[in-house]
């Protein structure tokens, strides 16, 4: 009983401390009459729909960060990103829809709230609208390509968006394959990383390290949200008052929104929030029925799938999961370059422990890779961290196979020949499963968060 009683009065403590921090902060955020005057709207559905959009302003980044993030720029005050997130009305399940910024648009008619023009309907790239118009021109046009009412809008720059990631202590995020991106000056071998504010900026708008361009970074960006999520919800932020004060401090200090989001928006979320993991989250991106759709005075752009896509925004007026057919699917295969059944490979054993070189032969076996079938024993049997040791000439082998085995060291070795090998060290736990995938096809399919974090391994 006192140990209930105890419970209790934390718990209603915690309330009362969360609902008079989150009062304060609700008097610091940016106010932008978002839905000022707009008509002809669509029927509300069930859930909650936010729409997130993240700016190219950097009014407030410093003299270093602009060197140092290559930041110095001048912004054309269009959006960077855009996103649906839908939150369920059962408060368990949270929808992120990537609309691309080159999508094309049709702006419907408005009237210029400044001059009283009337301007005509006409075609633009999704990402113009927020320059002709600001959000309510933005939210209008959204709404009339997807026939979904939008009930709120979040706006975050450059600053706001470094500031949140390092309150949390960085996010982890991984990739098999090397992203190099003179624009932006982000430079990541593969392997695991924790990145701080900046670099994480530097990986969201990275657009020149895969060759297509904003659908490359959209699947990069899908894949930071859920890091962050797993990152949010795993800290123990949700469920400390003081630690939710800086966090949100941090956010909102530099954000837009709409003048209904609220005190008590910002509380429903975070309590929803706190039962949150990755796989209560899940990632879509607008099905793309042509890539490059020509548009005079526009150049190319993005014409949505007509069927496909609005059969994904009903989805999300019925308020029903994307992921329906694979709720309890593990993570997703990692995206390589080479297939596994191209990768030849030798395993021996580096540890005391019996039979791990034949274990470590037998999975990779599984998962397409050309085994020789003879696991050999090492002549060491103290390896703590797997080797997979190859020659630089079929360094995209050695990058596949690593993201096989995610955690592994890679050793080069010149003259070494066409078969790589594999050291097994006491540090393997599985095989991951991988996959080629042409960047220029995107999985039309939603994938949950589980799906696309990073799997447990090392970092670099």
């Amino acid at each position: 009983m006192r140990a209930v009683t105890t419970l209790s009065v934390v718990v209603l403590a915690s309330a009362g401390i969360g609902h008079a921090v989150v009062t304060s902060l609700d008097a610091g955020i940016t106010r932008v009459d978002a839905f000022k005057d707009m008509k002809n709207r669509p029927r509300a559905g069930h859930g909650m729909n936010l729409l997130l959009v993240g700016t190219d302003g950097r009014d407030k980044v410093s003299e270093a960060q602009r060197r140092a993030y290559r930041l110095g720029g001048q912004p054309c005050h269009c959006t960077d990103t855009m996103m649906i997130v839908h939150i369920s009305e059962d408060r368990e399940r949270a929808s992120v829809v990537s609309l691309p910024r080159d999508s094309y648009a049709e702006v419907p008619e408005r009237v210029d709230p400044g001059t009283g023009r009337r301007h005509a309907p006409h075609p633009v790239k999704l990402n113009a609208a927020y320059a002709e118009g600001g959000p309510q021109l933005t939210i209008a046009t959204v709404e009339n390509m997807t026939h979904l009412k939008i009930d709120h809008y979040l706006e975050i720059d450059f600053t706001s968006f470094m500031k949140t990631v390092d309150v949390l202590g960085g996010v982890r995020i991984c990739t098999t394959t090397r992203l190099k991106d003179s624009y932006t000056g982000l430079d990541l071998a593969p392997g695991t990383y924790t990145l701080g504010g900046g670099q994480a900026l530097q990986y969201v708008r990275a657009r020149h390290v895969d060759g297509v361009s904003d659908l490359g970074r959209m699947n990069r960006q899908q894949r930071f949200l859920a890091a962050l999520i797993e990152r949010a919800t795993s800290s123990g932020v949700l469920l400390n008052p003081m630690r939710f004060r800086d966090v949100t401090r941090a956010v909102l200090g530099s954000v837009r929104a709409d003048s209904g989001f609220g005190t008590d928006e910002l509380l429903d979320l975070g309590r929803a929030m706190r039962n949150f993991s990755p796989s209560s989250s899940e990632f879509s991106t607008v099905p793309i029925g042509q890539m490059n759709f020509p548009v005079k005075g526009l150049g190319s752009t993005l014409k949505w799938d007509p069927a496909a896509s609005g059969k994904l925004f009903q989805a999300l007026r019925d308020d029903k999961p994307l992921t329906v057919d694979h709720p309890h699917r593990g993570p997703r295969p990692a995206p390589v370059e080479v297939e596994p059944r191209q990768v030849r490979v030798q395993v021996e054993n580096g540890t005391g422990t019996a039979g791990l070189a034949k274990r470590i032969d037998a999975a990779l076996a599984a998962a397409g890779f050309v085994t020789t079938h003879q696991p050999t024993t090492a002549a060491v049997h103290d390896v703590r961290r797997t080797v997979i040791s190859y020659d630089p000439r079929w360094d995209r082998s050695a990058r596949t196979l690593a993201a096989a085995l995610p955690g592994s060291a890679l050793r080069a070795v010149p003259g070494m020949g066409k078969t790589l090998k594999v050291t097994g060290g006491s540090d393997f736990k599985a095989v991951h499963q991988v996959k080629v995938e042409d960047p220029a096809k995107p999985e039309q399919s939603a994938l949950r968060g589980n799906e696309v974090v990073c799997p447990a391994s090392g970092e670099a």
